[in-house]
């Protein structure tokens, strides 16, 4: 894993600087429609803001057959342009590894196309649907488990059937919950994402609703007054964002996360473990406390899906189980996400946890803690009917 301490990472919200896109006005930057016209999505744009390696440079000149590169000047901002393995950086920038598939690799590592029912709504557990709404995103990252459909330019092109879907949650009682993902939804203007959440919440069986997106972090000025005036409409709502490292939590991302959280919508973020981005047990740290300052709960650290072109950015399963080995009993439990396994080819998320149970036999659990050491739990002794019929006896005895 990538080595630094704790004293690397600030625990403070910094507000980014607009001073790089020319004439552009405080007003003009706080604007998200601003935002999204004025996205780093060419070769050229990037080449006049960043000195590119030849691998980005190849990187970029690949990329328009496979996932379309867009990134924000808000995340763009993050960027530190003097060292090519920023975390920041690797994360949005294309690179040459990109163009090869290594063996272990699929289009659809999840297995979601296998598991829709009608196009655009995928239903793999028995009693929640993920509805993909649709295929564009603020920006794009690099190893997008989605990348088949998302963004445009790859062979396969994302076809959601919007009446179809509907009908189908409709008609399935089973279905309690139903989550919103594609692409990015908290794209759609207000008044559209209002009409889906308004047409779900009328089905009698939908219990919650729940929006999957990196917007808040992406692009925190779309999180509005006004937005969160809709969402709160549509309790219980809860929404995941993806959050991968402590930079990318900026004080214009802690003011949007406040106001989704102040109108009573509970959060919880998604990370999906990277190397050269967060495989470190300190970076792992600031995340999920900057995360739970920002009042987010750590939900899941995901090992990076066998999507085409990532071997670069995966890791070895054991890091994960290390850095979750390095917060357990280090830090708050609020703080710890459930590392995660989506099997591949569509078998769901597995759980993954480092080795506390060391031995179990004849009703005796050994144990060990964070500190190595170790405990035995034995199973429950339960009163014999003797034993019963006492107490039974010694309740009815005179006072």
């Amino acid at each position: 894993m990538t080595s630094s301490s704790d004293s690397d990472f600030s625990p403070s919200f910094e507000r980014r600087s607009w001073g790089g896109w020319g004439s552009a006005t405080a007003d003009q930057w706080n604007d998200s429609k601003w935002q999204l016209k004025n996205r780093v999505a060419t070769l050229a744009d990037l080449e006049a803001r960043l000195e590119l390696t030849d691998s980005e440079r190849a990187g970029v000149l690949l990329a328009g057959t496979k996932l379309a590169m867009s990134i924000t000047p808000h995340f763009f901002s993050l960027i530190d342009s003097q060292n090519p393995h920023c975390p920041i950086r690797r994360q949005v920038i294309p690179s040459i590894e990109e163009g090869w598939t290594a063996p272990e690799e699929m289009a659809d590592p999840c297995g979601e196309d296998t598991h829709m029912p009608v196009p655009g709504l995928v239903h793999r557990y028995p009693d929640r649907v993920l509805f993909l709404v649709t295929d564009r995103c603020a920006s794009y990252c690099r190893y997008c488990t989605r990348s088949r459909v998302v963004s445009g330019v790859g062979e396969q092109h994302l076809e959601t059937q919007w009446e179809a879907a509907f009908q189908y949650i409709e008609r399935t009682p089973s279905v309690r919950d139903v989550l919103l993902s594609g692409g990015d939804p908290l794209l759609f203007p207000d008044d559209k994402l209002d009409r889906i959440l308004t047409r779900l919440r009328a089905i009698p069986h939908v219990q919650f609703l729940r929006i999957g997106s990196r917007i808040p972090i992406f692009l925190p000025q779309r999180i509005t007054p006004e937005l969160c005036d809709i969402l709160q409409k549509h309790h219980p709502l809860f929404i995941s964002i993806h959050s991968n490292h402590p930079r990318e939590l900026t004080s214009e991302v802690r003011d949007g996360l406040s106001r989704l959280a102040n109108a009573g919508i509970p959060l919880g973020n998604q990370s999906v473990l990277l190397r050269g981005v967060n495989d470190s047990v300190s970076v792992q740290k600031a995340l999920v406390h900057k995360l739970l300052m920002c009042r987010v709960r750590p939900y899941y650290l995901y090992q990076c899906d066998l999507i085409t072109g990532s071997s670069h950015l995966r890791t070895h399963v054991s890091q994960g189980l290390e850095i979750i080995e390095g917060l357990r009993g280090h830090t708050t439990g609020y703080a710890i996400p459930q590392f995660v396994i989506d099997g591949p080819g569509g078998g769901g998320k597995i759980p993954l946890n480092p080795d506390y149970i060391l031995h179990r036999e004849n009703g005796v659990t050994l144990l060990r803690n964070y500190e190595g050491e170790e405990f035995t739990y034995p199973d429950p002794t339960l009163p014999s009917a003797d034993i019963i019929e006492a107490l039974h006896a010694k309740a009815l005895e005179p006072v």
